[in-house]
């Protein structure tokens, strides 16, 4: 992979770990103003997970960089996105497979394994390109007492 420079997030934690890796997934967009991308098409995604705790785990590790791209790359590499519902949906803008919808799914199914952890680190960004020029930061809001997740 490329080195790639990703917009910072500040945050109050010690430590912090990126994960870079990518999948390719066809979607398709269901509103008249997507335009072109109404139609089925596909990507090479390239994503950047940002985690941050102050804990390390059993282990020494924050996470383990594997198990961030396992939750994602295996659930959404070469699928169709719209057919997973679970995650995605036709009927309501908030689940359309968007870039920016994608980002926020990453985060939240990272952040959905992290809240199981001992160490409990939080996923503050998710950096998502979608083609070579184009590409989305999605970061969670925080939550009281300066904390995010």
């Amino acid at each position: 992979m490329l080195h790639q420079t990703y917009p910072q997030v500040s945050h109050p934690y010690r430590y912090e770990l990126n994960k870079d890796f990518h999948f390719a997934a066809a979607h398709y967009v269901p509103s008249e103003e997507a335009g072109k991308c109404r139609r089925m098409h596909g990507h090479t995604y390239f994503a950047n997970v940002t985690v941050a705790g102050d804990e390390l785990d059993s282990s020494g590790f924050l996470v383990n960089f594997s198990l961030i791209k396992k939750l994602i790359h295996d659930r959404f590499d070469h699928t169709v996105l719209n057919e997973d519902e679970e995650s995605f949906g036709d009927e309501r803008p908030e689940r359309f497979p968007t870039t920016e919808v994608v980002a926020r799914t990453i985060c939240e199914l990272v952040q959905e394994h992290l809240d199981g952890t001992s160490n409990k680190p939080v996923c503050v960004q998710v950096f998502l390109r979608e083609t070579p020029t184009s590409y989305c930061v999605y970061r969670p809001l925080r939550k009281g007492g300066g904390e995010r997740g």
